[in-house]
């Protein structure tokens, strides 16, 4: 069965970026009947908050990404224990003791010559006695994954196909600090073997860790996943700002946005496919295809998730909505106001059009004589779902006007507005009454 994860670390509210990641590795394994599954990566106690955890939570139910297992790596420390010292009973860990002012000084020096930038490997030169002399002084060892550097890494990328790296152009990573804490790599390689993860999908920023953690798998013994990795994530302007950094489903939802807008843009962007609002996950699912995905940065566009959210809302039933529409608005109102609304909330305002206090427009001497011949016909016609019909063909008869002349200024003076809602559907939900106070203040 194939089995997907979503990784982030609490230590703030998701991105759209981290969003686009879960999305996606959520869609990979439904599409195939498979699980996603939630790892809170919270091994950095000082970072990590409690409220970030449920927020994760919160925000991926909202969306729609529910999981199938989710597992803290906080609790399981002991399992990250094993693997090193599996790694280290095979020789493939070693013990460091450079601070970061002397490797950032180092690797100055090989940029400066025009080296790669990696660990030189010194610490491999000390001997016991130097390590117990270390100890003596009270300085406590980090420790590097040593890669093999003999054969090349290679593997075939879901999106990228095939790779290479050289593993004398990597450096041995740190995986452990000397506090004894554990940095990404290990932990992940161990969690992933764990949970039976076969498929990591992520961004390319992520490509030269899968090179050193294909070794790592190796290492402990273990078939590795299938990884695939994504373009990054850009503005429309073609880089990542940072309000697009920070853009989350939290400030979404305060946008009164839906999901499946959300959903439906990031599935696509830096895909082949065609960008349209779909109306479920399922169908989002069935049409997931790392084929589709290309090397070229994938645009977030804000106009176009506006764009997506309006198309989402149109298609939105009354029992979809009800709860979040304003006391009084029934199904009728809805289906009337419904095609003019970008987003759920704008209906508080066209029911304020139909049931609270309008502005009288702006309007001539002469329509204000039309008006008051408006509010005249309108005491004496039949009130009923032909009432806007009825009420135009009597003052077309009357006043002779036709066209713009003679819709305009009765929409201006019964909704305060120069657009809005069909009308025909509009004047049976303000009422008799309240269309012609609005008629006679305009007068």
């Amino acid at each position: 069965m194939i089995t997907t994860r979503f990784a982030p670390s609490p230590t703030g509210r998701l991105h759209v970026g981290n969003i686009r990641t879960a999305l996606h590795n959520f869609l990979l394994a439904k599409k195939a009947g498979g699980r996603f599954v939630l790892r809170i990566d919270d091994t950095d106690p000082e970072r990590s908050r409690e409220e970030y955890v449920e927020a994760i939570r919160h925000d991926l139910g909202w969306l729609g990404l529910e999981v199938d297992g989710e597992e803290r790596q906080s609790a399981r420390l002991g399992h990250y224990e094993e693997a090193f010292e599996t790694l280290k009973a095979a020789g493939r860990v070693y013990r460091c003791y450079e601070t970061a002012q002397e490797l950032d000084l180092r690797r100055k020096v090989l940029l400066g010559r025009g080296l790669p930038p990696i660990y030189d490997r010194a610490a491999l030169a000390l001997d016991e006695a130097d390590h117990a002399a270390k100890e003596a002084e009270g300085v406590m060892p980090h420790w590097r994954f040593l890669i093999d550097r003999d054969e090349p890494i290679t593997w075939d990328d879901g999106i990228r196909g095939p790779q290479k790296f050289e593993g004398e152009r990597l450096s041995d990573p740190v995986i452990r600090r000397a506090d004894g804490s554990w940095l990404y790599m290990l932990p992940s390689c161990a969690d992933d073997i764990a949970m039976g993860i076969t498929d990591v999908l992520r961004g390319e920023d992520h490509v030269s860790n899968t090179a050193v953690q294909l070794q790592m798998f190796t290492a402990l013994g273990a078939s590795p996943p299938r990884f695939s990795h994504e373009a990054l994530l850009t503005g429309s302007e073609g880089k990542l700002s940072k309000r697009l950094g920070s853009l989350g489903v939290d400030a979404f939802r305060e946008q009164g946005l839906e999901p499946m807008a959300i959903n439906s843009l990031l599935a696509r962007i830096g895909t082949s496919q065609a960008i349209a609002a779909q109306p479920s996950m399922a169908v989002l699912a069935q049409d997931f295809d790392l084929s589709t995905f290309g090397r070229a940065p994938a645009r977030f566009d804000e106009a176009e998730l506006l764009r997506l959210n309006a198309q989402i809302v149109h298609g939105l039933d009354y029992g979809d909505v009800a709860g979040r529409l304003p006391a009084g608005m029934d199904e009728a109102a809805w289906l009337t106001v419904r095609p003019n609304l970008e987003k759920v909330g704008d209906a508080h305002d066209w029911w304020q059009v139909v049931a609270g206090e309008v502005g009288r427009g702006d309007l001539s001497a002469e329509d204000r004589a039309f008006i008051a011949e408006a509010a005249d016909a309108a005491a004496s016609v039949t009130w009923d779902d032909g009432a806007w019909k009825a009420l135009t063909s009597v003052l077309k008869e009357r006043t002779g006007r036709k066209g713009k002349a003679l819709f305009l200024p009765l929409r201006q003076a019964l909704t305060g507005m120069d657009h809005g809602p069909d009308m025909n559907a509009l004047l049976p939900l303000i009422g008799k009454d309240r269309a012609l106070d609005r008629l006679r203040a305009a007068a």
